[in-house]
């Protein structure tokens, strides 16, 4: 579903009800994207040395660019549009066509405080990696769930990292989330960026509404 349309819908839910606040079963089995895609570089041209990059697709950018900025060692998280054959992407296009896009995030974070597999540890928890329709309330391609890593010890790690959450993980479903290489990244527009910091009353009926918080909470504790 649009997200713009839920944040309509939900605040004239809010307003008639005066203003009520929302208050791989086995590693081999984990969806791959393929390998012969395109294998351009995400990485941000000229950071500096100290910094990395890493594209993490977990449903609507804007929860997953909120959750990875309150994390220590992320300077920045982009929202933006990976993973699909068209040779460019904008909004309009990938919410209403199948251009096989994800909204994806790249986060640019210092690895001497935090770790790409502390990265990919975080992101877990911050999905429901058991959907294959989308994430929460959101359902489409491009909503789905992946990670695409940059270099072999980038895939490396993640293999490791879906083994072992295969081994532990407190759910009964199977891990669909797909992990794939790197691929043209795409900066979604500048509305998108920020979006929770610039519209907090919005973007706060728009989790809330679509119960991401609740549903992690039921997955992971």
């Amino acid at each position: 579903m649009n997200k713009i349309l839920v944040i309509l819908i939900l605040l004239v839910t809010a307003y008639f009800s005066l203003g009520t606040v929302y208050s791989e079963p086995s590693q081999d089995a984990a969806v791959a994207i393929s390998e012969d895609a395109p294998k351009l570089s995400s990485k941000i041209q000229n950071l500096p040395n100290s910094l990395s990059t890493a594209v993490f697709a977990g449903g609507c950018f804007w929860c997953v660019e909120s959750d990875f900025e309150k994390l220590d060692g992320v300077s920045e998280a982009i929202s933006g549009y990976t993973g699909g054959s068209a040779s460019t992407a904008d909004y309009k296009t990938v919410s209403y066509t199948e251009t096989g896009h994800y909204e994806a995030v790249q986060v640019i974070y210092d690895s001497a405080i935090v770790s790409y597999s502390d990265l990919v540890e975080f992101f877990w928890r911050t999905i429901d990696p058991t959907d294959p329709e989308g994430q929460f309330c959101d359902k489409g391609s491009s909503y789905r769930s992946a990670i695409f890593y940059g270099s072999d010890q980038e895939k490396q790690i993640l293999e490791k990292s879906l083994a072992q959450l295969n081994e532990d993980k407190p759910f009964d479903g199977p891990i669909v989330t797909a992990i794939g290489p790197a691929q043209p990244f795409y900066k979604a527009e500048q509305y998108h960026q920020g979006y929770y910091k610039k519209n907090p009353i919005r973007y706060k009926y728009y989790r809330n509404g679509c119960r991401r918080d609740q549903r992690l909470q039921q997955l992971w504790d």
